[in-house]
């Protein structure tokens, strides 16, 4: 059968994913503002500019003839291929998505989603980490995932409090120090 008229399992996505992308089972997609905004921005922009303009590209060469050897055509219905299945990973993204202002807080006191938070391990050295949806994890700014084993451990806990998790070294207990709901630069 010719692959134009087979479907793509949807499943076949998620397998492809990295774990630390993948949602746990039955949950929403918790996310900021902001991140909600960079994955709406990233969507509008392969649908409105780039899908169309290698469609273009795909349309220009096949026109050319031979599609066989026309690296042009097979090169962009790879790309086409790609962005489409971006496009259905970010649709089902923001549909499972649901906003959380980390500005506004339910118990300013307690570590809940949003939260920055800052720890000290066993050795006196501080640390300080923002709890973000899984799309907006990014370690270079100290952004942790609210899935990790480590924002799991916190959620709930109050300055001060002792939070103990299974880190990749083995097992570390932390000391709360401070938290704080603050707007998520970008």
């Amino acid at each position: 059968m010719n692959k134009a008229f087979v479907r793509e399992s949807e499943d076949e996505e998620d397998e492809e994913l990295d774990a630390s992308l993948k949602l746990p089972q039955g949950t929403r997609n918790y996310i900021t503002p902001g991140g909600y905004a960079r994955i709406k921005e990233e969507l509008d922009h392969l649908l409105r500019v780039e899908r169309p303009h290698i469609v273009e590209v795909v349309h220009w060469a096949a026109s050319n003839g031979d599609r066989s050897e026309n690296g042009d055509y097979l090169y962009g219905k790879k790309r086409l291929r790609e962005i489409d299945r971006r496009i259905r990973f970010l649709t089902r993204r923001l549909d499972l998505a649901e906003v959380v202002d980390p500005e506004r807080p339910g118990n300013p006191e307690q570590v809940f989603f949003g939260a920055t938070v800052t720890i000290c391990d066993e050795a006196g050295n501080e640390q300080t980490y923002q709890i973000v949806g899984v799309d907006e994890t990014d370690f270079a700014r100290n952004r942790i995932s609210w899935v990790s084993p480590l924002a799991r451990a916190l959620l709930r806990a109050r300055e001060g409090d002792p939070v103990r998790f299974q880190s990749p070294a083995g097992w570390r207990e932390v000391e709360v120090v401070t938290i704080e709901y603050r707007r998520i630069e970008a």
